[in-house]
């Protein structure tokens, strides 16, 4: 794919003006249709990277009878799903594949989990939908697979990114605007006057075009310079660097402008494109909770209905993502809360050290659920209240 192809189809097929070699005719406006795509692509990216780096540090716990288990599907999901990946790769394009297309599939085949690249679907109200033509890497499969025998997603109803690219289409030309007057701040304009114009071919006439073409150029880009002008010639200078209020600040917020469009349109809080560290906290959690966290619920409702089925979730076997894992932990700042989930025994310590992504104590003292003294059951509280004022009255 040539280059002005590249940026047709980056621009959603808008054209690129080229002559007919695939020269630009006006390259500013080539140049700014170049920078243009790499601003959509640059915030668009940004925001996918984000969401997949979150998904791939979840743990895909599986569990049997409701009893967390280790095997051969939870080596699938958080080591190896095939061959050519890791878990984290294989990850990150899935993810990529869900927000580039609006959609994304993932066939079995011989026990190894890959995600396609391209496909065709045929939807049905009552059947199992089609999927033909269904490429990973270079390679095509012949056959016809059937909904059920495949793992497929939706992101939303509205594909966003085609959402943010017509927003791109008229916020560009802000951009471009912007550019433009700031160039035209910085700029050197001046008047050239002269008294007659040399005959076309004589070396008077090579010596002007040269000095109009070449030495003004080199002049004006200079920092000290001289300029050589021959007898009627003078030059005027009449706007050098007017220095108005534009800056590259400002065209920096219209670029950042563009990421935030971008992290709204996939829930994404703009703070963390932006690396803002204060109050990381806060956007974290609400990256989890309406981000990640709808996301993966969305991921493993489609793997727990077609890898376990209806009798076997029912048995409480299923699949779960557990995203408790993306935020880092300080155990020093976390050590009071620590304290108080063992001491109230709600958690055991192996349940803490595996939140904190320690290896579990292989003891079994480690995995009992402790309490305080401090803490009694409410029915017996009011029971031994009782108890104490019928000794009063006695």
């Amino acid at each position: 794919m040539g280059l002005i192809s590249w940026l047709q189809e980056k621009l959603g097929g808008q054209a690129v003006p080229v002559s007919g070699e695939g020269l630009a005719e006006d390259i500013d406006e080539y140049y700014q249709a170049y920078a243009d795509v790499y601003y959509r692509e640059l915030a668009f990216w940004s925001t996918v990277n984000t969401v997949a780096n979150a998904v791939s540090k979840c743990e895909f716990k599986t569990y049997s009878g409701g009893v967390e288990k280790k095997g051969a599907e939870y080596y699938l999901w958080n080591v190896e799903p095939n061959k050519n990946q890791n878990s984290s790769g294989f990850i990150h394009k899935w993810i990529a594949q869900l927000y580039r297309h609006n959609e994304c599939l993932i066939i079995e085949q011989n026990g190894q989990l890959l995600v396609a690249d391209s496909f065709i679907r045929t939807p049905y109200a009552l059947y199992d939908d089609l999927f033909a033509q269904v490429t990973v890497g270079d390679f095509t499969f012949g056959k016809t697979f059937s909904q059920s025998d495949v793992l497929y997603w939706q992101l939303s109803e509205k594909d966003m990114r085609k959402v943010t690219a017509a927003l791109y289409a008229s916020y560009s030309k802000l951009l471009a605007y912007s550019m433009k007057a700031y160039q035209k701040s910085r700029g050197t304009k001046g008047i050239f006057n002269y008294e007659t114009l040399p005959v076309a071919g004589s070396e008077q006439r090579k010596a002007f075009d040269d000095l109009l073409t070449n030495k003004f150029k080199t002049f004006m880009s200079a920092g000290d310079a001289i300029l050589p002008l021959g007898t009627g010639q003078s030059y005027t200078d009449i706007g050098s660097k007017t220095y108005s209020s534009e800056s590259t600040r400002d065209i920096r917020a219209m670029v950042d402008d563009i990421s935030d469009f971008t992290a709204k349109a996939f829930g994404v809080p703009p703070a963390l494109l932006h690396g803002d560290v204060q109050g990381v906290n806060e956007v974290t959690d609400q990256l989890l909770t309406f981000c990640i966290d709808p996301l993966t619920c969305m991921l493993e409702e489609e793997i727990n209905r077609k890898r376990y089925g209806k009798s076997e979730f029912l048995k409480r076997n299923y699949l779960q993502i557990d995203t408790k894992s993306i935020k880092h932990i300080d155990l020093l700042s976390v050590s009071t809360s620590i304290d108080k989930l063992i001491s109230s025994g709600a958690y055991s310590i192996n349940d803490i050290r595996k939140l904190c992504n320690d290896e579990p104590i292989d003891a079994d003292w480690a995995n009992r659920h402790m309490i305080t003294k401090n803490y009694t059951v409410a029915d017996l509280m009011a029971t031994m209240e009782g108890n104490d004022e019928t000794a009063e009255k006695e």
